[in-house]
């Protein structure tokens, strides 16, 4: 096995994204859900569309590790479309390794629709059927495997990813999983790689699906996570993060918005790679956490996932600056 210089490996699909800023629509509640509303067989029109290359969550954890200046690659599948070249020429441009992107000339890079409404967004998927074979990256050796939505149809993939994990102890593993992981973790599945998991991010609500449990109280959700996996997070949305170190239990608020914020897309995505990124540095968990909210503040002052990440001396400059109540707190 080589290193290549690579510290961190991106495992996941990508998509170009469209976000439709809509002007004429509402939000029902129902049930305790909340459900975007527009008039059906109307014409409506929109404020704003952007066309964004190469994103999803493994592309997004890539390009947020190379801003902090950690080596990283990805590995995962692109179209023989515009698209597709596109994607690539962002990443390259943002100084990811690109030599485990493989472009598959009979499919079509995945195409997704961002509505946005305020500051949330609700997305129009379609995924093709990628194929992913841990032969194409097993002779590469990162400090850490990020492993996050993948889509359906991979069970066979994540099977192969746990043996080379079992043959290759050295290599850490982040695991932020997918719709489609989520519901295989809910299901059983996975658990060898959710135990193997050196760190496994989530929010609240996959947490409850994930257990399969109606409690909503994250230091309860996390106390069950423990017996199932090393290292959890629990991301609250604007409540903070959970997570343990140490066999001891703790909680970061949020960082404070420094405006409202434009577009939510991206922000767990920015936390759990700066996360990683500065484990990767060396850091331990509980420094390395604090890290973690401050880029996700960034992203979503920008629409898309990208434009706000920022480098580490500017995550920095903002902690020197943060507010008293941004610190840790023990809570068990």
């Amino acid at each position: 096995m080589i290193n290549m210089g690579v510290n961190i490996l991106s495992v996941g699909v990508v998509t170009t994204d469209a976000f439709i800023d809509l002007s004429k629509a509402f939000i029902w509640h129902s049930g305790g859900l909340q459900k975007l509303c527009m008039s059906f067989g109307d014409k409506i029109p929109y404020k704003d569309l952007k066309i964004i290359d190469g994103v999803g969550n493994a592309a997004n954890a890539t390009v947020c590790a190379s801003r902090l200046e950690v080596n990283s690659a990805l590995y995962t599948f692109v179209g023989g479309d515009d698209f597709g070249q596109r994607a690539i020429a962002n990443w390259k441009e943002n100084g990811v390794n690109t030599d485990f992107v493989k472009i598959h000339s009979e499919l079509q890079t995945h195409f997704h629709f961002v509505l946005r409404f305020g500051a949330e967004r609700t997305i129009l998927i379609k995924h093709e059927k990628w194929p992913y074979d841990i032969s194409d990256i097993k002779t590469l050796k990162p400090k850490w495997i990020y492993l996050t939505s993948i889509g359906e149809h991979t069970e066979y993939f994540h099977e192969q990813l746990s043996s080379f994990l079992r043959e290759n102890k050295d290599i850490k593993l982040a695991f932020q999983p997918g719709t489609f992981q989520i519901s295989l973790l809910a299901q059983g599945k996975l658990s060898k790689l959710f135990a193997r998991s050196d760190i496994f991010i989530c929010n609240t609500q996959e947490a409850m699906f994930i257990l399969n449990t109606q409690e909503q109280n994250p230091v309860k959700l996390l106390q069950k996570m423990t017996e199932k996996t090393k290292n959890p997070i629990i991301t609250d949305g604007p409540n903070g993060v959970y997570f343990v170190f140490e066999n001891s239990m703790y909680h970061l608020p949020a960082y404070p918005d420094l405006k409202p914020p434009v577009d939510r897309t991206g922000a767990g995505d920015a936390f759990s790679a700066t996360v990683v990124s500065f484990l990767a540095k060396g850091f331990n968990l509980r420094d390395a956490i604090v890290y973690g909210p401050v880029n996700s503040m960034s992203v979503v002052q920008y629409v898309g996932a990208q434009r706000g990440l920022l480098s580490t001396l500017e995550i920095e400059e903002l902690l020197k600056n943060a507010p008293k109540e941004y610190k840790l707190k023990k809570i068990s």
